[in-house]
């Protein structure tokens, strides 16, 4: 990964760890590399995996298929990606992406099922 790419891929995490802070979780930070067994890009709490991505094109099967695998390298219930969203620089607006599965246990934990 180019030094360009990597400060970008930083600015955006960091970003997202502000807007979280802000927004609930005051522990957001930024997980250190974690070579192979990479347990995504932000830590909040324990159950949680954040992937990050800023890139050009979305590649959502590939990012979706990282989270899960992040997911589980830190044996967490929940693993979702949020990837930029261009002409969007407010952290709020980015785009958050899971799978039905991880939505609906999301909303089954929040009391919004029958």
């Amino acid at each position: 990964m180019s030094s360009k790419n990597k400060a970008k891929g930083t600015a955006f995490e960091t970003l997202v760890v502000n807007y979280l802070r802000d927004h609930g979780f005051p522990h957001a930070e930024r997980r250190a590399l974690a070579g192979t067994l990479d347990l995504g890009d932000i830590l909040t709490g324990p159950g949680l995996v954040w992937e990050c991505k800023n890139h050009q094109t979305l590649k959502l099967s590939e990012w979706i298929e990282e989270a899960a695998k992040e997911k589980e390298n830190a044996n967490a219930t929940h693993g979702f990606v949020i990837a930029k969203r261009r002409g969007k620089g407010d952290a709020g607006e980015q785009y958050a992406i899971m799978t039905l599965e991880t939505l609906t246990e999301l909303l089954r934990e929040a009391g919004y099922s029958a």
